[in-house]
């Protein structure tokens, strides 16, 4: 009874109520109104099919589409109203004076090498064309950046904290999750001595990934150790689009030449300090040395500079200290208040290029027809096209969800292993031997059209060797599922998973 108490007077309890509240107020509404002159009800029923058809017209994903015709239709009053907060990514007239803010900063101030792309049309033309459709998006490719692969959480979490120990100007950090514990107390006492050497710290954190794990006044205690702090998206209990959005990039930058990104939060579970509800937590993060961690701060700047009001940027890129070949990289950021769904397309754009593999691994599947299509076209083509899920989910209607994508694939000729330890959080895509992508991208429809993401293309970079023996040694404690497998089901699996996927973009 004490931890209901606790949770109903906890933040995110108040809030949640809040919300509550106006869905039941919004319901009665609707039945009211569903009870008045049948003139009313047939006027309904008109609105309700003007909104249907406004949808169809509109440039969102089908998928996205029929998950909001159904409802409107069915229950139209209330479905029309949830319609109109949270449907679409419709902005008002501040918000996209902020967004243009953003994109502006990285028109600004970043720039393409033609030389570095023209080298990498001539020598790897496969790789060229998702990097050219990168660069076309003012996200620039480098060749002057080490890159190395950390195959768990605890491997890169280490790395990190000989990172910061050697900072010496700024260290800049946006994340979805922090959390107190080992790992991030670890990491707050290090920027704690580095604050005091006159190092310049500042941290973005998601308030939604952070509602259940921060305590009453986190932000305050470490301003007062000399962080400079900024929340994305403050969680308010009042219905609207907004709360789809959220900050799930993941950045750590240190003095303008490292920098880090990959699946890790600042959290125990991502080094397996926590209670094994999920079993073993299987992570991975990726280390950037070089050029590109010039786009990674531009990327983190545009942000801080979105929530804080500021403007321009104090920092100016480190010039590189020689000009060895380390592969190319290209970071780039993805935005669901625009209609180009950056990290999507790049998919689409390695997997209809893949010649001999399309490996991943996801904690989530969750794609639209037309990724569902690309993967089974490869597979069908010939590509060996295998994707890596967890056995454990963190979140049970999400894994009954992602499982209810396998049947399709599965026909096709995909292969899916679920990983036997535990939980997979990593986000990858090796294509071929060269060819891949790691960052913080899920393979669902958050990732690709709701949330602020992350993530780094790479072609013949350092790291790709040790990603292809993470999938390797991954695959040996995986268990291959098979199409019987999933046919061989309870009764009520399959219109329960019928449901799950028909809705999953609203999920």
């Amino acid at each position: 009874m004490r931890k209901i108490w606790k949770l109903l007077f906890h933040r995110i309890g108040l809030v949640t109520l809040g919300l509550l509240a106006q869905l039941a107020v919004i319901l009665a509404c609707a039945r009211w109104v569903s009870n008045l002159s049948p003139w009313i009800s047939f006027s309904i029923t008109m609105l309700s099919w003007a909104v249907v058809l406004f949808i169809l017209s509109d440039k969102t994903n089908i998928s996205y589409k029929l998950a909001w015709i159904i409802p409107v239709l069915a229950i139209p009053v209330f479905g029309l109203v949830l319609y109109l907060i949270f449907g679409g990514n419709r902005l008002s007239a501040r918000l996209k004076r902020k967004m243009k803010h953003m994109d502006d900063t990285l028109h600004t101030f970043l720039r393409q090498d033609v030389t570095v792309s023209e080298r990498l049309k001539q020598k790897f033309p496969d790789g060229a064309m998702p990097s050219r459709y990168l660069t076309d998006l003012c996200f620039p490719v480098y060749s002057n950046t080490a890159t190395r692969y950390f195959s768990s959480g605890e491997a890169c979490w280490e790395a990190m904290l000989e990172a910061l120990k050697r900072a010496k100007t700024s260290v800049y950090l946006e994340y979805f999750i922090i959390c107190p514990g080992r790992m991030w107390d670890t990491i707050v006492e290090i920027l704690e001595q580095k604050i005091k050497e006159g190092v310049d710290v500042r941290l973005i954190w998601d308030d939604f990934g952070c509602i259940e794990k921060l305590p009453k006044g986190y932000q305050k205690m470490l301003e007062d150790k000399g962080f400079q702090v900024a929340i994305f998206n403050p969680f308010v209990p009042i219905l609207s689009s907004r709360l789809n959005n959220r900050d799930h990039r993941k950045l750590m930058i240190i003095d303008g030449v490292t920098a880090f990104t990959g699946g890790i939060n600042h959290a125990d579970e991502y080094i397996n300090e926590h209670d094994r509800h999920v079993g073993h937590w299987k992570d991975c993060g990726l280390m950037l040395a070089g050029d590109a961690v010039w786009s990674m701060t531009v990327m983190f700047y545009s942000m801080w500079n979105h929530i804080t009001g500021a403007e321009g940027m104090d920092v100016e890129p480190e010039l590189p200290d020689s000009t060895d070949y380390h592969g190319y990289v290209q970071p780039f950021v993805d935005s669901p208040l625009a209609f180009e769904t950056v990290s999507r397309n790049t998919f689409l754009n390695l997997i209809n290029r893949a010649k001999t593999r399309v490996w991943v691994m996801t904690p989530y599947l969750i794609i639209d027809d037309t990724v569902s299509d690309a993967l089974s076209i490869a597979s069908k083509s010939g590509v060996d096209v295998r994707i890596i899920t967890p056995a454990i989910g963190d979140k049970s209607y999400v894994h009954v969800t992602t499982r209810a994508n396998y049947v399709r694939l599965l026909e096709a000729g995909c292969k899916i292993f679920e990983y036997q330890p535990g939980f997979v959080h990593s986000k990858t895509m090796l294509v071929d031997d060269n060819l891949a992508v790691v960052g913080t991208v899920n393979l669902d429809f958050r990732s690709m059209y709701l949330h602020f993401e992350n993530g780094v293309f790479l072609c013949d970079a350092d790291c790709t060797r040790s990603l292809r023996q993470d999938f390797d040694e991954t695959f040996r404690v995986c268990r291959g599922i098979s199409l019987a497998e999933c046919h061989n089901q309870r009764w009520y699996i399959k219109p329960i998973r019928a449901f799950l996927r028909i809705f999953a973009p609203l999920m």
